[in-house]
Formats: C-alpha cells, structure tokens, sequence
C-alpha cells in the first residue's frame, strides 16, 4: 500500500513540478536580464505554462514522411521512462521509499543511462541532419560525462560502504549511531545536521560534489552544456521534429531529469531526508525538525534549491564549444575525481 501511494505522490508531484518550474526558470531569467518574464496569465504570470500545456497537447501530432513510425513514436516514452524510474530508488523521508532495494546506487545510474538509447532513437528515427547531428552530440556528450559523474558517486560509496540509498542517507543524520567526522578532524557526537553531511565528514567529497554537479548539468543537456540543443548552430537538436504531446513529453523529461540529478545530489551529499539543524546542547533542533513530514519538506527543499542553481548557472554561463566540453571532461573532471576516488579508498583505511 505505501508502495502505492508513494509512487502516485511522485507523479503527481513532478507533472506540477515540471510545470512549475519552466515558469520559475522564465522568471530567473527575466530577472536576470532585467526583464518581468510571464506576466498575464494568471498572477505574476503563474498560469502561462499551464495555458502552454494545453496548447501543447491539443496541436496536431506531426510525424514527418520519411520517419521510422514505431521508433519515432516510441522514443520519447523511452526518455520519460527512464527518468521516471530512477525515482523509484530514491528515500523520500524516513521509512518511506517505493524501492528499497540494496543495489540503488547501482539501479539508478543503469536506469538513468537508458536515456541515452531514447535521445539516439529519437534523432535516428526523424530522418532529419540536424536532429541526427543533436542526438550523436548529446549521446557523446551523457556517455562521456558519465564517467566523472560514477566514480565521484564511487567515492561515497566507497566510504559508505553500502549501495543502498536509504543506508547513505541515514548515515548522514541523527540516526548514525556512532560519532561523526567533522572537516575530517575531529570527531563529534551524533547530533545530526550538516555536520553529518558527507561534504564535511571527507572534505574531498565536497570536490567529488562539484564533479557530480558539473556532470549532470551535461547530462541534463543544461547550460553551459547544451550544445546537443544549440539553437544557434543545429535548430534545436534531436526533438527537432516532435510536436504536440511528444514534444511535451520531452520537455517534461529534461525538466524531471533535473529534480533526479538534484535528489541523487542531496542523497549522497547533502544528507538527504535529514534535517541541516544540528542538536546543539539542550537545544535539540535536530530533534525537532526530524520525522516523516519535514523529512519530505528537507529532501524536496533542498532538491528545489539544486534546480534553482541549476537555472542560475543556465543564464550566467557561455555555453562550450564541442572540443572544449570534451577536454574538460577528459583532462580535468575525470583525473580529478579518480583522485577522489583514490583518496577515499585511503580515507576508509587510514581515517575511519
């Protein structure tokens, strides 16, 4: 029955969050840019992507000629699928998680790799130059960003010593039943919050961090990554011929990838469903911002606070040229999170 009922809280909740969020991020933007962004449907604008939607699902599904039919239709199915699923693993609050099986770290970067094979189909079966083009960049672009990504979630595992998300996530709270490192020197009790957080317990897991948080910006196909969506050079990449629900469906897609990048970010390093506030003396604040409900209102907080990064870095940020976004992920992210990876191995011998 939990099973259940948390699965059909995730779908609700990321269909009004997608929506939600291309608002927020018109209005990042604009404010940005000096502008107002949405401003007549509804107030401040609130209702315009509801209005887009509709307008969305109610055009006319374009399927060009010369397309593969079956791939074409299937494609963005296979992009939403895989997003979807990978918040099958994740802890949602204490006790409460639709899969909680001992390989999650494991299951997710499978699952979230299936994307890969969807965005491919898509820009096969349109039988168009740009979109083929947009789907062998973005394909080049997940699979080698992939890399740094794993192994900088390598280098928690490795200190974790578990594969379980629930597992991590609870070593990294008031939950943890012996003391705790802090900045990696001296130990303190388990009083919870952000000193149980892996980016303080290792400080080089705070490097790992950045590496996963680079990495998915690129697997999200996000600014200063998106050159598989480059307006200016390929039209707009593989979904170049999709209208109406598929269109959308692709849409929602990169905006629910967002949120799972986010959620893997805080599960691993921010301490995920735990509260920030530690237990400070007599002063029990741990305590009381802990149980099921604020663990939802943390872990969804702090995901909320990644995306809006995320759209800050969007329009901050020139977007790379191809050879550079390869050499960056090459020469600097992947030596340096094998350093991670190696100093964790190092940590785990010598430190805890």
């Amino acid at each position: 029955m939990v099973f259940y009922l948390v699965s059909i809280f995730i779908v609700a909740f990321i269909a009004l969050y997608a929506l939600m969020a291309v608002w927020a991020e018109r209005k990042v933007s604009a404010y940005m840019q000096n502008r107002l962004g949405p401003m007549e449907t509804g107030k401040f604008g609130l209702f315009q992507t509801f209005a887009d939607i509709i307008k969305l699902i109610q055009k006319e599904d374009i399927v060009p000629t010369a397309a593969d039919k079956a791939l074409f239709f299937i494609a963005p199915v296979l992009v939403f699928l895989s997003v979807f699923m990978g918040f099958a693993a994740l802890p949602v609050t204490y006790g409460y998680i639709s899969s909680d099986i001992s390989l999650g770290v494991f299951y997710l970067l499978a699952v979230v790799s299936i994307e890969v094979v969807g965005i491919l189909m898509a820009g096969w079966s349109s039988n168009n130059k740009y979109a083929l083009l947009g789907s062998v960049r973005s394909v080049a672009q997940i699979i080698s960003y992939e890399i740094p990504a794993v192994i900088a979630v390598l280098s928690v595992v490795m200190l974790c010593g578990s594969l379980n998300l629930q597992d991590i996530t609870m070593q990294q709270g008031i939950y943890a039943a012996d003391p705790i490192y802090f900045l990696g020197i001296w130990k303190v009790n388990a009083v919870g919050g952000f000193p149980a957080w892996h980016i303080f317990q290792a400080p080089h897991l705070l490097i790992a961090f950045f590496i996963y948080f680079t990495a998915s910006l690129a697997e999200c196909n996000r600014a200063p990554f998106d050159i598989p969506e480059a307006e200016s050079e390929i039209v707009a990449g593989f979904h170049i011929e999709y209208s109406g629900f598929k269109f959308a469906a692709l849409f929602l897609a990169e905006y629910a990838m967002m949120f799972l990048v986010s959620m893997i970010a805080v599960v691993l390093f921010l301490g995920g469903w735990n509260t920030p506030l530690p237990n400070i003396g007599s002063l029990a604040l741990a305590d009381w911002t802990s149980g099921v409900a604020w663990g939802v209102f943390w872990i969804i907080g702090k995901s909320m606070v990644m995306v809006l990064i995320q759209m800050w870095v969007r329009w901050t940020f020139p977007r790379f040229r191809m050879d550079q976004l390869m050499s960056f992920c090459w020469k600097v992210l992947i030596p340096v999170s094998f350093g991670c990876m190696l100093i964790s191995a190092i940590w785990k011998l010598a430190v805890i």
